[in-house]
């Protein structure tokens, strides 16, 4: 069955029941050969305003079959198994309703297109009517109570009048969904439900003929010489005219130009010695003494200095051009990439020191046979330590400064020239120094928690050429310059990788590789 034909018949049948015409109402929902949860749900109330309570039940029946989850529909079955004697199944009833409730005070079903709104009071209520009618009077009572501890508009005194009943041991009536109150097709679907003519008529917008109310369609037309961009061979004299003087309008039909403005000469000087002219898009009367005939030179092939019309040309500059891309061909980064702070020198160059730093051996600052350590974490320090000191005395110092444990921490330096971390082996062969990666009296290590790898192997490493935004959950963001381990290879053009604790994947042609490899695990 087609959609459209099931919005017909269920806008239809909802017509009928605003009309209270059940009958019809039940007539079109007969007609839906494939029925959804709401037009049952529809079903149902219109055969509860009849009272047939057996075809009401089969319809609520059929409509929980479609959506075990829906609580109203729970809710309204508890009411009419109540009317037909069926206590234990409403009670049934009225614990899943609640329990669909999902710990709701309210569920608002006007975005499904019922206007009503389930109230978790409202179910407490219809299972202590259960109560009442099983003669269970004290079970009753503690739900009423239960009841009166939730939340809720609409709820009024309806609880304490109930708790009145029950001390005098009357039977409480059950609540339903109000009557006519039905589930609606969207406006927005229904609006489709028109035919509409979506290439209409054709209408003239902009035409060079003048008075032009042409709206069919035909073969092309012979056109004259229009307002806005006159045809002029080069033998005949230019129409352009210059203003000498400004002018202010003095009368219906005239225009206002200033002095020295470029106008077209439309119609010849007429008797009263005026001649009809196009300025800025409109159409008007200058004097003909004012008027004095522009020389516009014209060159083959270019329209650089064509005189602007009525209607405005665009700009001349061109829009900029992006900057050509740098190709890699050595192991050198891009120049993006150079750190900002320094200007790294040529390897056949000698590093260049201050006179105190050639005396001392040491930069500014440092002491001499210690080494200031700089380390980039989420936030960056700096520590100053000897320069003998190993590997895993230097991660216990850096683990105290950042507050973190040693164990989690990961240690990783770039080589002169290089943009790939490379982790110091701190474990695996002890006795190496921090002098050997620091140079002049400096050392720039690279810190992160290594427990979001949970013993991963990096294949090797990459360096990111442009910044990727994360457009979903399993991409890996970072900004340029990063350093990213690729942990493993989607596709071709996908790569899973880690960079600053966050595990993701992401396109390949953002990041570049340099001939080191990286082969060592998750544990260096």
């Amino acid at each position: 069955m087609l959609y459209t034909e099931l919005l017909q018949l269920w806008d239809e049948s909802v017509q009928a029941v605003d009309t209270q015409d059940w009958q019809g109402a039940l007539a079109k929902l007969e007609q839906i050969r494939e029925p959804t949860t709401r037009t049952l749900f529809n079903a149902a109330s219109a055969h509860l305003a009849l009272g047939q309570l057996e075809q009401a039940l089969k319809a609520l029946d059929l409509t929980i079959a479609k959506d075990e989850r829906l609580a109203v529909g729970f809710f309204q079955r508890a009411a009419v198994m109540m009317q037909v004697d069926r206590l234990e199944e409403a009670l049934s009833d009225c614990i899943w309703a609640q329990k669909h409730m999902r710990g709701n005070t309210v569920i608002d079903y006007r975005q499904l297109g019922l206007r009503f709104k389930l109230y978790s009071w409202q179910v407490l209520y219809n299972a202590a009517v259960v109560y009442c009618r099983m003669g269970q009077w004290e079970q009753a009572r503690e739900v009423l109570l239960s009841a009166s501890q939730e939340g809720g508009a609409s709820r009024g005194g309806n609880i304490e009048v109930a708790l009145d009943c029950i001390l005098q041991e009357e039977v409480l009536a059950p609540l339903f969904v109000p009557e006519g109150t039905v589930f609606r097709p969207r406006k927005q679907d229904l609006e489709q439900l028109q035919q509409r003519d979506f290439l209409g008529k054709a209408k003239v917008i902009c035409s060079v003929i003048p008075n032009d109310d042409f709206g069919g369609f035909e073969p092309l037309r012979l056109q004259k010489p229009g307002f806005y961009e006159p045809k002029v061979d080069g033998a005949q004299d230019s129409r352009y005219m210059r203003v000498q003087t400004p002018y202010m309008a003095r009368g219906p039909g005239q225009v206002t130009v200033p002095g020295g403005a470029m106008v077209f000469l439309f119609r010849e000087e007429d008797r009263d010695g005026m001649a009809t002219v196009i300025y800025d898009g409109q159409r008007g009367l200058l004097p003909v003494s004012i008027l004095q005939p522009a020389d516009i030179k014209t060159f083959k092939g270019k329209k650089e200095n064509r005189v602007p019309s009525g209607i405005p040309l665009p700009p001349g500059l061109k829009p900029p051009t992006r900057p050509p891309q740098v190709p890699f061909i050595s192991d050198t980064p891009p120049p993006s990439y150079t750190t900002a702070t320094h200007t790294q020198l040529p390897a056949s160059e000698p590093p260049r020191y201050t006179a105190s730093e050639q005396n001392t051996g040491s930069p500014q600052g440092a002491k001499e046979g210690s080494v200031v350590v700089k380390v980039h974490y989420t936030y960056t320090v700096a520590v100053s330590v000897p320069a003998d000191l190993q590997y895993h005395e230097l991660k216990e110092r850096i683990a105290q400064k950042l507050g973190q444990s040693a164990a989690q921490l990961r240690l990783r330096y770039k080589k002169h020239g290089s943009q790939v971390l490379l982790p110091l082996c701190d474990q695996d062969e002890p006795g190496h120094t921090v002098q050997e990666v620091a140079e002049a009296g400096r050392a720039t290590l690279w810190c992160q928690r290594e427990d979001s790898l949970a013993n991963r192997a990096i294949l090797y490493q990459m360096v990111a050429l442009y910044e990727y935004t994360a457009q979903g959950p399993e991409d890996l963001e970072f900004s340029e310059g990063d350093t990213i381990d690729i942990l493993g290879e989607v596709n071709e053009e996908w790569l899973e990788g880690h960079c600053a604790g966050n595990i993701g994947i992401f396109p390949s042609c953002f990041a570049y590789r340099e001939n080191t490899n990286i082969t060592q695990s998750h544990g260096l």
